[in-house]
């Protein structure tokens, strides 16, 4: 028997969320734990009810979606967001996937194509409209201003690395390569410091420069 994906509306229009709702209701294996209108209510809900996927606007009162996935992923690194909205602009995408969405949804995509896509978030996966991913990829062959690594990664660090830019959660790693959970804690920890990096999103960015790893494009 499937597992239920439990789904975190955020949107501050309620014909999107009613036309959400409808969507998510009719899919067995869906279910809709809550709806938030504004950015500061997506964080609160986030937290209180930990869906498996959130879907985010980005232009909402009272704190934009930008700012919502940040502070989700600040409390709830492991979190699965997916980001709809009108809005196909550097000034959003890049600062959204910075941020940690694991999808970037257009809302003129179709009903099967926003299903899937909540499919391939919850599973770790990305999911991007098909004007996102041309702009990626022109984003990743730019001339790179990644830092040069002090010290190389070692084989099994730079094979974590690319189940890390593929969105997947440490348990996940720690079950694909058999290994303990607190190890590829210990390897993302060195991989972060090795190559001078922050966190996560900006690990799997750079893994997708450095060819570690592909885009993965939603359908």
């Amino acid at each position: 028997m499937l597992q239920t994906i439990k789904i975190l509306v955020c949107d501050d229009h309620a014909i999107v969320r009613i036309g959400l709702k409808s969507l998510i209701a009719g899919n067995p294996d869906m279910q809709l734990v809550g709806e938030a209108t504004n950015g500061e209510e997506a964080v609160v809900m986030a937290r209180k009810l930990k869906p498996d996927v959130i879907i985010m606007d980005l232009l909402m009162p009272r704190k934009d979606g930008v700012a919502a996935i940040t502070e989700i992923k600040k409390k709830n690194l492991e979190a699965r967001i997916l980001v709809f909205t009108s809005f196909s602009d550097d000034k959003n995408v890049f600062p959204s996937l910075k941020a940690g969405a694991n999808g970037y949804l257009l809302k003129d995509s179709s009903p099967e194509d926003l299903i899937q896509a909540i499919k391939d978030v919850c599973q770790g996966k990305s999911s991007l409209h098909p004007v996102i991913v041309q702009k990626v990829l022109q984003e990743l062959h730019q001339p790179s201003d990644l830092p040069i690594p002090d010290e190389a990664l070692s084989e099994r660090e730079a094979e974590v690395l690319k189940y890390v830019a593929r969105g997947m959660s440490n348990q996940e790693i720690a079950r694909t390569l058999k290994i303990k959970e607190g190890t590829v804690r210990i390897h993302v920890g060195n991989i972060l410091n090795k190559l001078q990096l922050a966190n996560r999103t900006q690990a799997a960015l750079y893994a997708l420069r450095k060819g570690f790893a592909q885009l993965e494009a939603g359908n």
